[in-house]
């Protein structure tokens, strides 16, 4: 998943919401597990997912009832500044992860396997996997590609790895795929239904869709037990998923069209800079008040 630029209310499945660390009578609620996931599905519920990269973040969108928290091969042009996700490491997701993982009481964390770090052998993504959820506190992993990694998977989940898999447009594969397009139309419409079940099968604990007609997603999630999770891919999917920086409008340019922008935090960072800028060189801050 990357960042792009360019119904009636359901009820909470596990005590989802605003202020969801607690319960009636102030019990803390427990974490979020991949089989809270599951029963959203089967009861017809969905749940909300969002990208997280650091501690503040991952605080508040855990306390404000997110479910699911994805430190995302995102990072490479939401944190690292390059323009695409591919040149992110193991080595640059893990303290991103391992910060999120330490922040979020409730969410379940996801971790990005980021472009070259599991396409040589399943025993290779075993490895990438297992450095996330050992030295990172991930609790789950995320893997783009198709049926072609459903023995990946298979290997994966027998290992005891969570696994959610990633289809439809998958920005690892840009090059190859010629660039950021809908896959899924027409005819192809039934190859991401067989990817989605093949993946299922082999153990995936949830299919993500990007980029992915809605009509075709709807077909995907009808052919599945395991939840859905939609990024430009309709409302039928159990969960939608949406980088932060998208949502809350920290980032400049054109918004995709799935996309929904919340807040317009780079406007406020913006005016909060220039006033403070404003007061130093004016000599109002720090005044007598912030001094000892």
């Amino acid at each position: 998943m990357t960042s792009h630029t360019s119904g009636a209310e359901q009820p909470a499945p596990y005590g989802a919401g605003a202020g969801a660390h607690r319960q009636s009578g102030s019990k803390p609620v427990s974490r979020v597990r991949t089989h809270h996931l599951q029963q959203a599905k089967d009861n017809g519920q969905r749940f909300a997912m969002l990208t997280a990269y650091e501690q503040y973040t991952a605080e508040i969108f855990d306390e404000a009832g997110i479910e699911v928290l994805l430190v995302g091969d995102s990072a490479s042009n939401n944190v690292y500044g390059n323009e695409t996700s591919l040149p992110v490491t193991v080595d640059e997701l893990i303290p991103l992860c391992r910060a999120v993982s330490r922040s979020a009481k409730r969410a379940l964390v996801v971790v990005d396997l980021p472009f070259g770090s599991y396409e040589v052998s399943p025993a290779q993504a075993i490895e990438t996997s297992v450095r996330f959820m050992k030295e990172a506190g991930a609790h789950a992993v995320k893997m783009e590609g198709g049926a072609f990694y459903a023995d990946y998977v298979r290997a994966m989940v027998q290992a005891g790895i969570p696994v959610m898999a990633h289809i439809g447009f998958t920005p690892q594969s840009e090059h190859s795929l010629g660039g950021y397009r809908v896959q899924g139309r027409g005819e192809d419409a039934q190859r991401v239904v067989d990817d989605a079940v093949a993946l299922e099968a082999a153990g995936a604990f949830a299919v993500l869709m990007e980029m992915v007609p809605a009509q075709a997603a709807a077909e995907v999630d009808k052919a599945l037990r395991v939840p859905t999770i939609g990024i430009g891919a309709g409302a039928s999917t159990t969960g939608q998923v949406l980088v932060w920086q998208d949502m809350a409008g920290l980032r400049g340019g054109k918004l995709a069209k799935f996309v929904k922008q919340y807040a317009d935090i780079r406007a406020t960072l913006s005016d909060a800079a220039k006033a403070y800028a404003d007061d130093v060189r004016s000599g109002s801050f720090p005044g007598q008040e912030h001094s000892f």
